[in-house]
């Protein structure tokens, strides 16, 4: 499996996520139940995000000293265009998390231990996942075809569907793990497992972290195929979508107060995951470079938020005359 990855960058990133979770989450954690205020929310994710570009910029220098510029600016890139493109999906997995909290009244302040279940869950499975995707796509190239089909057919789909009004109560697997789980009939602190009478019961709380990890599963499905449209380096592939998907936890808590105001972001998802689809599908008869992904995909992001105000500042006029 062909890598610009060696053991110090390897090792190197290995030890900045080390750091960081331990910072983040169990510094964070000693405080006890708590939620992240919207201005440490912010603050955190600066900092995830400034870290991300710092780490780019040290791999960039790194491959520039031992590999070449030319090497070193195409990497870099990619790296790049990868954490644009799985920041921005992430965002679509916050949207589920605050909806499964929101449906099952879960307290602000119980959310932490769930989300940060959430988190290393994700690390986890986008790993295998990464390392299993590189592998299939050095044994049997055509798998990338499979990539592009799909994404193509789920960004279609995230662009035609309707919001479902369906209540998660008579989903089958909520139906199906209520029916297999002895519950308590209200949230138990921050417990997911109580004893009574000598009996274990799951808490509701439970029953939201099986959700939130299984929505990390179907997100990672979509996401992970559309980085390998980037780079099938799985050094890239996974650095950036774990830089990615670290800070989901400070972006939750940023994006809960405010995110009925992002009615548009899922047709730009859409359309992103169309193009890489596209991309993906015509690579043997036209390659689109790196860096023109990268404007496409900063464009279609800019482009939707764009629109996105001007809907904001309609809908908000509309009311006021109201």
């Amino acid at each position: 499996m062909n890598s610009v990855g060696t053991p110090l960058l390897w090792g190197s990133f290995a030890v900045v996520v080390a750091i960081m979770l331990a910072i983040d989450l169990l510094l964070q954690g000693r405080r006890g139940a708590h939620a992240m205020s919207m201005k440490q929310a912010a603050v955190w994710s600066v900092i995830w995000v400034s870290l991300s570009l710092l780490f780019n910029l040290a791999f960039w220098w790194y491959l520039t000293e031992t590999q070449g510029r030319a090497i070193a600016d195409t990497q870099a890139l990619a790296f790049l265009t990868g954490y644009l493109i799985e920041k921005a999906l992430a965002v679509d997995n916050v949207f589920v998390w605050l909806m499964l909290f929101s449906y099952f009244a879960v307290p602000a302040a119980l959310q932490r231990r769930v989300l940060i279940y959430g988190v290393l869950g994700a690390i986890v499975l986008r790993t295998i996942m990464i390392f299993t995707g590189s592998w299939l796509i050095t044994q049997f190239s055509w798998v990338l075809y499979l990539f592009g089909a799909f994404l193509l057919f789920t960004g279609i789909k995230m662009a035609v569907a309707k919001e479902d009004d369906c209540s998660l109560e008579n989903k089958p697997l909520v139906r199906w793990l209520k029916s297999h789980l002895r519950m308590t009939d209200t949230i138990e602190n921050e417990h997911f497992v109580v004893r009574k009478n000598g009996l274990l019961f799951a808490t509701p709380l439970l029953l939201v972290l099986i959700l939130v990890e299984l929505s990390d599963v179907i997100f990672a499905v979509d996401s992970i195929p559309a980085i390998f449209a980037v780079t099938t380096d799985p050094f890239i592939v996974l650095t950036s979508n774990l830089f990615a998907i670290l800070g989901l936890r400070a972006m939750y808590f940023l994006l809960a107060g405010v995110a009925e105001r992002f009615s548009m972001l899922k047709y730009g998802l859409a359309v992103i995951l169309v193009f890489i689809g596209v991309k993906m599908l015509i690579v043997d008869f036209f390659h689109i470079p790196v860096g023109i992904s990268l404007g496409v995909v900063g464009a279609i992001l800019a482009l939707t938020l764009l629109l996105n105000s001007w809907v904001n500042w309609r809908n908000d006029k509309q009311n006021k005359v109201k």
